[in-house]
């Protein structure tokens, strides 16, 4: 039977990779194929995450300092997956954002205080409740809304403008409705914010311009997997302490757990039925932005005087935070 000449590859041969040099290949690509899966399992990773964060107190220990440059990195790769013309159309659309901000940052703390005012939830958790409810969007808003499917343009508006806002609005409503004073200091905000916001969007404007759309629209469920990851690693350093507390007090913390859930997937619901006429995706979107507030935002800026279980809840409320894309990710594909 005649050989075929070297370097010649038959028809059943071809467009298979070469033996010489596909290990190496195999090898570049794994951590490619490593962060597509976690990008498909994006939702079990953040809720397995959590619980290693709680039952592995050295691991979130040592990563608790970490938080902050997470932060950081996950602002620069989800403002790489954002599609820019779709951020600016939002921004174009004034009456929009504004109805979105003053619900998320004034009627939804409003009301919380009324509900808690009504079902007599008052003390720590029920200071705690309304409070939460004057947070910001949280900075990770984004890519949950990438992960479940929805619109992460909206949600990165929403968390960058009432990040800006928060200062503005939590302090007085907290103080005139709990008699609490926040002492958020704008100064050390917009600090916190130049490194957590301003700082990535440098970044991802100069890898956009190296690497080019094409490279970026390839590389992007790898950009989505290190998200994931990288949320991970936030939800590791948030977790520490947790478990003291939870062995100390366990009614309170988990309780605390509770009142955590129903504030969240409340907001949730009411923000997505008050904003439909908006437009399905938007809605669904401003819904899981108001029940993910910025709660390590308030874990960095207030003072140790602070009451600690207002403190403790705050670190509670990652739970519904961390755990709603595995939950909701499901009914928003139906509903979506």
């Amino acid at each position: 039977m005649a050989r075929a000449p070297p370097g010649y590859r038959t028809g059943s041969e071809r467009g298979q990779p070469l033996a010489a040099g596909s290990g190496g290949f195999a090898i570049l690509s794994l951590p490619i194929r490593l962060l597509e899966a976690s990008a498909r399992q994006g939702g079990l990773l953040l809720a397995l995450g959590i619980f290693a964060g709680l039952f592995i107190p050295p691991l979130a220990s040592a990563l608790r300092d970490v938080v902050t440059p997470t932060v950081a990195l996950l602002m620069t790769l989800v403002l790489l997956r954002v599609d820019p013309a779709q951020v600016l159309s939002y921004l174009r659309r004034p009456a929009l954002v504004a109805a979105l901000l003053a619900w998320l940052l004034l009627a939804c703390p409003l009301l919380a205080w009324a509900v808690a005012r009504a079902t007599g939830l008052d003390g720590p958790l029920g200071a705690a409740l309304v409070i939460m409810a004057t947070g910001c969007a949280a900075t990770s808003s984004p890519a949950f809304a990438r992960l479940v499917g929805l619109d992460g343009e909206i949600a990165l508006v929403a968390s960058l403008l009432s990040t800006l806002l928060v200062p503005f609005t939590a302090p007085p409503l907290a103080l005139g409705l709990l008699g609490i004073d926040l002492s958020l200091s704008v100064t050390g905000l917009m600090a916190r914010l130049a490194l957590v916001v301003g700082l990535p969007l440098l970044l991802s404007l100069v890898i956009r311009r190296l690497a080019g759309p094409a490279r970026l629209h390839r590389w992007g469920r790898s950009v989505d997997g290190a998200v994931v990851l990288l949320v991970v690693f936030y939800g590791f350093g948030v977790m520490d302490g947790v478990l003291a507390r939870l062995l100390a007090e366990p009614g309170f913390v988990l309780g605390g757990i509770a009142l955590a859930f129903a504030g969240s997937f409340a907001l949730n619901a009411l923000t997505a039925l008050v904003l439909w006429p908006a437009g399905k995706r938007v809605a669904l979107s401003a819904g899981l932005l108001s029940g993910n507030r910025n709660m390590a935002l308030y874990l960095a800026v207030l003072p140790a005087s602070t009451d600690a279980r207002i403190l403790l809840f705050f670190a509670l409320c990652q739970f519904p935070l961390f755990l709603s894309p595995f939950l909701l990710k499901s009914f928003y594909r139906r509903i979506n």
